[in-house]
């Protein structure tokens, strides 16, 4: 819109100019007209490239800050699931989650099948065979997080702030709870300083190969999630790393 706005702006001027030029203007100042017009023009052709760049600009800029943010909300999704699965629950503590990954261990488990006799009744009795898990070692969580700076993973990018991990219980089905989390942080913390009203044409972003809506965010509190809602190119690097 405003890239139309200066055209059209230039336009009147130019108009105006030329002809305050042939009616108003002497002769043998039409030299200093001219030079005004050449300036004016390289203006006007700076400020259009400037207004088609600055999308283009914003966009790559965004790219580089969303990356870093989301890099470090998959570090805490994948620490809120090693959690649940060594503890059983999620958990709001960020810094306890730190202490987590530094001390806990994933129970290594081998499961046999063993032959069991069963009395079925009226002396009669069955072979069959009870499935029994048996615990053969542990390993280290943190050995899963080789190579990423999970020590930093609360910290938000580019910020002085901290993520804030929410967590709640959602009825699956009628009866059955499942707990859930929620990582989210606002596109405009994470925009600050840049260009308002593209900052705010970001926030109603719909998706595609755009991060859906207001905030970047991990997991849900409304449905039982683990994933972000960002687009599939923010994981390209985490395909090409696990192959």
């Amino acid at each position: 819109m405003t890239t139309v706005l200066i055209i059209i702006a230039g336009i009147i001027v130019t108009g105006f100019l030329a002809y305050a030029i042939v009616n108003f203007i002497p002769k043998k100042l039409h030299w200093i007209i001219s030079i005004i017009l050449i300036a004016l023009a390289a203006f006007l052709v700076y400020k259009i490239n400037f207004e088609i760049l600055k999308p283009i600009k914003f966009n790559k800029e965004k790219k580089v800050k969303y990356a870093k943010v989301i890099n470090n909300l998959k570090i805490l999704r994948d620490a809120e699931v090693a959690h649940k699965k060594v503890i059983g629950t999620y958990t709001s503590d960020g810094e306890a989650l730190i202490k987590f990954l530094d001390t806990a261990k994933y129970a290594l488990t081998q499961t046999r099948n063993v032959p069991k006799t069963i009395n079925v009744g009226g002396g009669i009795t069955k072979e069959i065979e009870e499935r029994v898990v048996d615990t053969i070692g542990y390993e280290d969580v943190r050995a899963y997080f080789v190579g990423r700076d999970y020590k930093n993973m609360l910290n938000i990018p580019g910020t002085d702030q901290k993520f804030k991990i929410e967590i709640g219980e959602i009825e699956k089905i009628a009866g059955l709870k499942a707990q859930v989390f929620e990582i989210k942080v606002d596109k405009a913390l994470i925009l600050k300083g840049m260009d308002i009203n593209l900052v705010k044409q970001e926030k109603e972003a719909i998706g595609g190969e755009e991060v859906r809506g207001e905030y970047i965010r991990v997991g849900s509190l409304t449905e039982v999630s683990e994933d972000g809602n960002w687009p599939p190119f923010y994981d390209k690097g985490d395909k090409k790393d696990s192959e």
